[in-house]
């Protein structure tokens, strides 16, 4: 990972994406610890942490992370996502961030040197050259090493520098030292510490089927 000590940088982390390929590789991200290494390395202007949320449910398994994060350094973006029925009859949801990624990372694009964009879709590829036009940096870190890759070529390849997030496993892997929170079935509040320490993980897709930007809600008879 190249960065100038002198940058101003910025993080911004699509949420859900970054959650898909980190369960796929087989850990957990720590956020604080995350957040730790860039200001080790540089000057952070801004952590940007990217989700849709749930409205209509009484508990969400990812407010204890929201909630962390948004007192720990990181800039929440959230909306609500959007429910409808398909044509087959099936309960779906559509939560999509990326035109508000977009638009902070022009906005923001004056003050920085260096952009760091945790995604690996495709879709942001068009923003990146247009904030590269600009002089900045900006560096995509997601992953090669799944079935299938989550990172798309187009973006991979307009990248300045594309950072393999199996690589930094060791310095922003979650460290379990206890029962880890169930991913499936009814979920339980994570305990105040592990909220307080950013470990509580970002669950929330694992109550919906992936079938891209568009998810199946499991039948209300299941939750």
């Amino acid at each position: 990972m190249q960065i100038n000590d002198r940058d101003r940088v910025a993080l911004f982390i699509d949420g859900a994406n970054l959650y898909s390929a980190a369960r796929t590789l087989n850990f957990d991200i720590d956020y604080k610890r995350l957040l730790e290494l860039f200001r080790g390395k540089a000057n952070v202007v801004r952590a940007f942490y990217y989700t849709a949320l749930i409205e209509s449910e009484e508990y969400s398994p990812i407010r204890p992370l929201i909630d962390w994060l948004d007192y720990n350094g990181y800039t929440l973006v959230t909306k609500p996502t959007k429910e409808f029925t398909d044509r087959e009859g099936r309960r779906r949801i559509k939560g999509n961030m990326d035109i508000e990624l977009a638009i902070d990372m022009m906005e923001l694009a004056e003050h920085i040197d260096h952009a760091f964009l945790f995604s690996g879709d495709g879709d942001f590829r068009s923003v990146v050259e247009a904030v590269q036009r600009k002089g900045v940096r900006v560096s995509v870190i997601s992953s090669l090493r799944t079935s299938p890759p989550m990172v798309a070529d187009e973006l991979r390849r307009e990248a300045d520098e594309f950072i393999e997030l199996s690589t930094l496993m060791p310095e922003i892997e979650r460290v379990h030292t206890g029962p880890r929170p169930p991913r499936r079935g009814a979920p339980t509040p994570a305990p105040a510490e592990a909220a307080e320490e950013g470990y509580y993980d970002e669950g929330e897709e694992e109550e919906f089927e992936d079938v891209g930007e568009a998810q199946v809600l499991p039948s209300r008879q299941n939750r």
